[in-house]
């Protein structure tokens, strides 16, 4: 099973609000996920992202990729 780190949308319609999880690749954006870790919101300017850095070390220990967009708001 491939397995990915990425940002799955929760928000309302010009709001929006994302959670970032790890899923199956063959998943939709939206569909099924193994676990969450974290969130963003970016209509925030300030604390506007979350997440577990153990849990998210650890999934790429494990061979998680990283979608473009996850891994550059972590790197912040």
């Amino acid at each position: 099973m491939a397995t990915v780190v990425r940002l799955t949308r929760i928000g309302r319609k010009k709001q929006p609000f994302y959670r970032i999880v790890v899923t199956d690749s063959r998943k939709r954006r939206d569909g099924g996920f193994i676990e969450t870790i974290g969130f963003y919101n970016p209509l925030k300017d300030s604390d506007n992202i979350k997440f577990d850095a153990e849990r998210l070390a650890y999934w790429k220990s494990v061979g998680a990729k990283l979608s473009d967009r996850v891994a550059q708001i972590t790197s912040k």
